[in-house]
């Protein structure tokens, strides 16, 4: 091993491949703008990470195309919806407001990404803007935009993230219920964990 043990070492062995070029920086800007707003507008899903005492967390966040919304162009709002109950990630922005977004849209390379600060919103009428088939979510995260760029598709190219032959066989995993099964010694997961998630899930997707 060859460990790089501060910035200078990075610098070094990434200085071979020549400087930062301009189209690296020029997309990066410290509010929404309208080419970016296209994206977030038919986005249905985006990562959240967030930071807090105990460590890092990466979270999904899935819903309709354009369930983020540009309350201007300094403002996103995410709604929560409905999920494990952990809160790991409002937890976490109640004690570090820092969040990173990155949003991926079905069968395009680019994802956005947007760095800011958050807070928690529980208002009534701003959960109840956001309602689907009735149903608000508990909060709304309100994210004050520090920087937003894309990132280019190689990752997405190398992964084949889009391309239909990449797509895994479901029979080759283990099953959510076979996971619970093994990790809680039968405790809860099993075949009837599986057999009634789907209809669980359909029950509480808003």
């Amino acid at each position: 091993m060859a460990i790089l043990g501060n910035v200078a070492e990075l610098e070094r062995v990434y200085g071979e491949f020549g400087a930062v070029g301009e189209a690296s920086t020029a997309k990066v800007a410290d509010h929404i703008t309208p080419h970016y707003r296209r994206f977030i507008a038919v986005a249905p899903f985006a990562a959240l990470a967030t930071s807090g005492p105990e460590g890092l967390d990466c979270s999904s966040r899935g819903d309709r195309p354009g369930f983020v919304r540009v309350a201007d162009p300094h403002t996103l709002l995410m709604p929560d919806r409905r999920g494990n109950n952990r809160i790991d990630s409002l937890r976490n922005v109640v004690r570090d407001p820092r969040v990173g977004l990155m949003f991926l849209i079905p069968g395009i390379g680019n994802a956005l990404r947007v760095n800011g600060r958050a807070v928690i919103d529980d208002d009534a009428d701003v959960c109840a803007s956001f309602a689907v088939d009735g149903k608000a979510p508990r909060t709304v995260m309100v994210i004050r935009v520090v920087e937003v760029y894309f990132q280019c598709a190689r990752a997405l190219i190398r992964s084949g993230l889009w391309q239909a032959e990449a797509q895994v066989d479901p029979k080759t995993l283990p099953t959510p219920g076979q996971i619970l099964a093994e990790m809680s010694q039968g405790r809860v997961g099993g075949e009837s964990y599986d057999a009634a998630w789907a209809e669980r899930a359909r029950q509480t997707m808003w």
